[in-house]
């Protein structure tokens, strides 16, 4: 068999191959559409539901993020708050995918496509494999990095695919639901939950007490349940990579420490126990790894921990 005959073999295969996968994906999409209808979402339940997980203290702490914009704050539902909403709102499919590799760089979609009412949000980006740092750019080879890079950046555009679809006064009610969550459904003191969110900032991102102090304009220990919440949404915008954290604190506060909030709160968790209490186990903490930037990387489990 010749040369030309085997290329044109392989090619027929391949248009076979192609047509079955798209004949496929289109029985699903059917299949999906079908059963939406079949089964139409209940309006109200659904909020419920949403406003039931928002009552969460782990979501309630990721679920808003903030970042400077001209010299004030813009804030919003992070992708956590997101993706909690699509996945109770009922019959939506969203999602990101790798649509191709060329040249150094990924073609990626991401979308969100309400079944019932044929209502889709898609938007397609370019990811060069590409990490910038302080010490230059460098070029990514290892296919997870390519994997967390294409992610990260898909994140952000599912983010606003899914609440393109999801109506905003749904959306407001979260939010609102979430901060009350943070404000009133806690039973540790304030002053302890301080104390996490400094070690937090502290071990992750390098941000000193008085860096926050000077962000605020007052003492640690002046602050309310609303500054708590504002501080939470600063870590999950510096988690979700949203802003820097020299968008928000001056490097230059790097003196000591005066309120001694964080160190009283060490010194609680070191008292021994009294008689008839179990002695919790002491683990040893792992090491927060840190970029060429001098940043904490985002991850799932990057929480501030004030619960």
């Amino acid at each position: 068999m010749s040369e030309l005959s085997m290329q044109y073999q392989q090619n027929q295969q391949g248009n076979v191959l192609g047509q079955a996968t798209a004949s496929r994906e289109m029985e699903e999409v059917k299949g999906q559409i079908f059963m939406a209808r079949q089964f139409p979402r209940n309006v109200f339940q659904s909020e419920q539901r949403i406003l039931d997980n928002c009552k969460r203290p782990a979501l309630a702490q990721a679920a808003v993020y903030r970042y400077p914009r001209g010299g004030t704050s813009v804030e919003g539902p992070s992708i956590r708050l997101a993706e909690v909403l699509a996945q109770n709102w009922g019959n939506l499919s969203f999602g990101i995918k790798e649509l191709e590799q060329k040249n150094g760089e990924s073609v990626a979609l991401a979308y969100a496509w309400d079944l019932e009412t044929n209502v889709r949000q898609e938007k397609v980006f370019y990811v060069p494999h590409i990490r910038h740092t302080r010490n230059g750019a460098t070029k990514l080879t290892d296919p997870r990095d390519i994997y967390e890079m294409v992610a990260n950046n898909g994140a952000r555009r599912l983010r606003a695919c899914i609440l393109g679809i999801i109506p905003g006064d749904i959306v407001d009610r979260a939010v609102e639901e979430c901060n009350r969550t943070l404000s009133g459904a806690n039973k540790s003191p304030l002053k302890d939950r301080l104390a996490r969110a400094l070690e937090g900032f502290k071990e992750q991102h390098r941000v000193t007490q008085d860096q926050i102090e000077k962000r605020f304009g007052y003492n640690i220990d002046a602050f309310t349940e609303r500054d708590l919440i504002d501080l939470v949404q600063i870590f999950n915008s510096l988690k979700d990579g949203m802003s820097k954290v020299d968008d928000w604190f001056d490097k230059d506060a790097k003196k000591k420490q005066t309120s001694g909030l964080a160190e009283s709160f060490k010194d609680e968790g070191k008292k021994e126990p009294k008689a008839g209490e179990k002695k919790e186990s002491k683990k040893d903490a792992e090491e927060v790894k840190t970029d060429d930037a001098g940043e904490a990387p985002a991850t799932d489990a990057d929480e501030l921990p004030l619960f």
